[in-house]
């Protein structure tokens, strides 16, 4: 006879069965929490945001344009478009191409040039805190104007300036900026001078490339330092492909240990590359400039993250959303005289077919993958085949 309760009977022979299936799974569980727990405790991982421009070149029709009516000047109204992106990151580099001399002992434009040390003020105010001091037009008004932009860029707070030094002691400090857990160090060079020298015993006043001495500075800041930053005023003016200069030049900062090359002085776009394991942004163009043609009027932001993961005693750093935004700086638009205006901002009215032209010049930059380029104003943007501009340095 068959009982009267098979349901029962058959639960009472299943219930060891599901008890211990639910215990093992809560096991797993458990184990699987822990040893999350413990890869993740194993692994520290610290970063910062990285943007770069190239060149502040403030021509006479430019400073003359930024007067004010009582006296001075203003350039804060030309950075207002790009001043919420700059800011946006841990560290901002710019070069200052015109040396900032200030109004007191005269300003000068091409081919000596010094500068209202307003720009700074406004520069500052954008949100940059690296600077660049070495270039070719740094010895343009000679030793009282290298003195006074000195001062005016030591009294900036959170601002690091290199490439010009008062002291030769100075020089052998290079600038070490703390970050987010990281220490960044920051280094400046120039090939050239136009023929002009810094009085004798005070080379420090430019920092011009030597191969040796690039060699020591730069392998004694990456003993010291997790991240080595070496801005480059080199190339030939005007041209949109790397030199051999510059290409010989980046492969020895590379196996020297610099993370990353920023160049500047062409005053026209140029690749964003490898290097072996070091991003180089060959030519960033102008930010701000008066110079004349199209070509001098589009200029490169390059922003990134930098990572660095610890684990087991090994790290790697990596260069992620590594992305590029031109920028266009017309003497005359709605926007303001010589506003910068980032492309995706971009309207007809003031670049005619500028799709066109950011295709053009986006082809100059990007190169390979290790950059993503930002869509201009209207274009869908595709999605990137690099996972967004990834590379990774161990």
């Amino acid at each position: 006879m068959r009982s009267a309760n098979p349901d029962v009977r058959g639960a009472d022979r299943r219930a060891p069965v599901t008890g211990g299936l639910r215990l093992l799974l809560a096991a797993v569980l458990i184990m699987s929490v822990l040893f999350a727990d413990g890869a993740a405790a194993s692994e520290r991982v610290s970063r910062f945001s990285f943007a770069a421009v190239g060149d502040v070149l403030i021509h006479g029709r430019l400073y003359k344009v930024m007067t004010k009516k009582g006296g001075g000047y203003d350039f804060h109204p030309a950075f207002r478009l790009v001043r919420d992106r700059i800011s946006s990151h841990d560290l901002a580099f710019c070069n200052q191409e015109s040396i900032l001399g200030g109004a007191e002992i005269g300003l000068s434009t091409y081919p000596r040039f010094n500068s209202p040390q307003e720009v700074g003020d406004a520069v500052v105010h954008a949100g940059f805190n690296l600077v660049s001091l070495a270039n070719n037009h740094t010895l343009d008004r000679g030793e009282k104007a290298i003195l006074r932009s000195l001062k005016y860029w030591s009294a900036q707070e959170g601002v690091w300036t290199a490439g010009s030094f008062l002291t030769a002691e100075d020089r052998q400090k290079p600038a070490i900026v703390e970050v987010n857990g990281l220490t960044c160090a920051f280094l400046a060079y120039t090939t050239l001078t136009n023929g002009l020298k810094a009085p004798e015993g005070k080379e420090h006043y430019v920092n011009i490339y030597r191969s040796a001495q690039a060699k020591e500075d730069v392998q004694a800041a990456a003993a010291g330092a997790d991240v080595v930053i070496v801005s480059m005023h080199w190339g030939s003016e005007y041209t949109f492909t790397p030199s051999s200069q510059q290409r010989t030049i980046a492969k020895e900062l590379a196996a020297w240990g610099a993370h990353i090359v920023v160049g500047h002085h062409p005053h026209v776009v140029q690749p964003v590359m490898m290097e072996g394991n070091t991003l180089v942004i060959y030519s960033l163009g102008n930010f701000i400039s008066a110079q004349n043609g199209l070509e001098r009027n589009i200029g490169l932001l390059v922003s990134l993250d930098v990572v660095r993961r610890e684990r087991d005693g090994r790290s790697a750093l990596s260069f992620e959303n590594v992305t590029g935004t031109l920028l266009y700086n017309p003497s005359r638009s709605r926007f303001g005289r010589y506003a910068v205006i980032p492309f995706d901002l971009l309207t007809a009215d003031v670049l005619a077919k500028f799709p066109e032209v950011h295709a053009r010049y986006a082809a100059r930059v990007k190169v390979d993958g290790t950059i993503a380029m930002r869509a201009p104003a209207g274009v869908k943007k595709p999605a990137p085949k690099n996972g967004g501009g990834q590379t990774v340095r161990k």
